[in-house]
């Protein structure tokens, strides 16, 4: 049952609103920095290191029990950008939407009322795999493989790449991705020792800048 649980979580149609965002390739496109697929795959490796190992720890940590409300103060403090932070947001006020629907639970109420604009979409993420029977590594999977293929779709929209060319940067970031997502697990077992400290903070300065440029855009095809 974990096992299916954890395909409906990742699947893109899930409905928590993640194809409306292109994880900064947006920008990215319209600046000259993806212009092929070997230039999507440094990109997608790029943010999987460092904004999507950050989120994949919280994810992780909030799947294993940890308080989800110092978790969301440590995901602000992880954020510097604060389009980025709107944005972590609103995905998570969708996300949490469809994960009390479909894995109702009092942890996913009891944060749902604490933060009524939303917590920030790692950490329901992570709560909802909980919800879901899954455990940390599960969630950290979810979050890893989220921060590349929503950049490795938008960017099949935004330049017409051919999607077996897309499918393929995905597939060969996979042990990337299982590396990350062990990585972001263990982080979260040594946090709920040290505390909230000993999760990653890694930085990505250039996608913090872009998504505040993105967000004053008149015309744009994505929300981030």
């Amino acid at each position: 049952m974990s096992r299916a649980a954890l395909l409906v979580l990742a699947d893109g149609r899930f409905p928590a609103g993640g194809h409306a965002h292109s994880g900064g390739a947006e920008p990215a496109v319209k600046a000259g920095r993806i212009k092929t697929p070997a230039d999507l795959a440094e990109f997608c490796r790029g943010r999987l290191h460092t904004a999507g190992l950050t989120a994949a720890a919280l994810a992780a940590a909030a799947a294993a029990g940890l308080d989800p409300l110092a978790l969301d103060e440590a995901a602000d403090a992880r954020t510097p950008s604060p389009a980025l932070r709107a944005t972590a947001r609103k995905l998570g006020r969708q996300m949490m939407r469809a994960a009390r629907a479909t894995w109702p639970c009092a942890e996913l109420d009891a944060l749902a009322a604490a933060r009524p604009r939303g917590a920030h979409q790692p950490i329901v993420l992570g709560l909802a795999a909980r919800a879901a029977g899954l455990g940390p590594t599960d969630a950290a999977h979810c979050v890893a493989y989220e921060t590349v293929s929503g950049p490795a779709t938008a960017a099949v929209r935004l330049l017409s790449l051919d999607p077996f060319d897309a499918t393929a940067v995905l597939a060969r970031l996979a042990p990337e991705l299982d590396s990350v997502a062990r990585d972001a697990a263990l982080a979260a077992a040594q946090a709920a020792v040290e505390g909230l400290d000993a999760l990653p903070a890694a930085s990505a300065p250039l996608l913090d800048i872009a998504a505040q440029a993105h967000a004053a855009w008149p015309v744009r095809l994505f929300a981030s």
